[in-house]
């Protein structure tokens, strides 16, 4: 780029990051404008397996990869698929030095990102409320103390709820149908070895019908649950979702019949519940050209956490910025992002949403692979945890 633009990214996830990274090693300054108030200020999330065409790619763009590595647990990828009686079903081994998608977390990883950034590149605190475009192609950001600040270019990288999106779309993130709770087990070797045994390594899914339990172990002897189900997003009607105890018993009637094992998630876990309805983005979701506006990640396409999406973002964050540097006007650099990013999500939208109606089927009919009635509990005898 022949001048120095004026770049801001709202949004310190991990596009957001990667991309400023990216722009920084090529000595392009960018401003992180990020509504959280410190990098600590809440959990970030649970892990993330990196694959090798997308976030790993991004991650040696971002001159990145070795520190990643480092940080990385290619054990993580083991995957055991259960059904409600806990009985084995299929058993994904993974070796320690397979690459293809290891396992980080996602508070490691952003603090990887972090850490490369120049001192004050992010803005802590500083939440944006709407960005208006101006006569020759700068874009004014609106920030929500009520002050102002042009830039030649303005990234969305601010997540499923973009206060950028509403400059190009209309579009707005709708319920998909399923909602996620999330529970918590810590030193899960020592406290919860019933837990540990079901996880393994990596990432355990139980399932039957039009609902799974999911364990995933983090570093440090933690392990994250998922309690997934299709259903109204109000399935807590009547309930304070505060009230663990009320909750648990909620969960636990949804799930009657699963095996005692199982059903442990539900009634183990420490501290409360986290309800996470999840939400989506049209699949083939795109804008029109607003002259130095675009958006990376979820806000640009929002779909169903299949493993795919953080993987996305830090793509998105690794090409647009590498657009930026090849090109000497941000308009030219915008169309060759966009021009790969917008058919690229649309067609990982779609297999999303086609693999979410396989793990959780609009209908007990499309449920043919575990439905709740295959294996009555009434006549047979409690399966071990595990087999083979």
């Amino acid at each position: 780029m022949s001048t120095t633009p004026r770049i801001a990214i709202t949004g310190a996830g991990l596009g957001g990051l990667v991309c400023a990274c990216v722009l920084q090693q090529h000595g392009v300054p960018v401003t992180v404008f990020e509504r959280e108030t410190a990098p600590h200020s809440r959990s970030q999330g649970g892990t993330l397996d990196i694959h090798e065409d997308t976030g790993q790619a991004a991650l040696r763009a971002a001159g990145l990869f070795d520190q990643f590595l480092a940080l990385s647990r290619p054990e993580g990828q083991e995957w055991r698929l259960y059904d409600r009686h806990a009985t084995l079903i299929r058993h994904d081994r993974a070796d320690d030095d397979d690459l293809t998608r290891p396992e980080i977390d996602r508070g490691q990883l952003r603090a990887l990102l972090l850490d490369s950034l120049a001192p004050g590149t992010v803005r802590w605190g500083h939440s944006v409320r709407a960005v208006t475009p101006l006569p020759r192609g700068t874009v004014r950001l609106h920030h929500h103390d009520g002050t102002d600040e042009d830039f030649d270019l303005v990234i969305g990288a601010d997540g499923a709820w973009s206060r950028v999106r509403p400059a190009l779309s209309e579009a707005q993130p709708s319920y998909a149908g399923v909602t996620l709770v999330e529970a918590h087990f810590d030193d899960v070797d020592h406290r919860h070895p019933g837990i540990a045994r079901l996880a393994g390594r990596g990432t355990m899914s139980a399932k039957a019908g039009r609902r799974s339990l999911v364990l995933q172990r983090n570093s440090n002897g933690h392990v994250r649950a998922y309690i997934n189900f299709r259903g109204p997003q109000d399935w807590h009607a009547g309930l304070d979702l505060a009230d663990t105890q009320a909750v648990r018993t909620r969960l636990l009637a949804q799930y009657q019949g699963w095996h005692e094992s199982l059903l442990d998630i539900l009634r183990d876990n420490e501290g409360g519940f986290v309800n996470r309805p999840m939400f989506v983005l049209p699949v083939s979701h795109s804008w029109r050209r607003v002259p130095g506006i675009t958006l990376l990640g979820d806000a640009a396409h929002l779909m169903p956490p299949v493993g795919v999406g953080a993987n996305l973002a830090l793509l998105d964050g690794a090409e647009l910025a590498q657009a930026v540097i090849a090109h000497s006007d941000i308009d030219e650099a915008l169309d060759a992002y966009e021009g790969v990013m917008l058919p690229r999500a649309a067609d990982n939208a779609k297999t999303a949403q086609q693999m979410l109606t396989t793990l959780m089927p609009d209908s007990d009919s499309d449920a043919a692979a575990f439905p709740d009635n295959l294996w009555p509990a009434s006549t047979l005898p409690d399966a071990p945890a595990h087999t083979g």
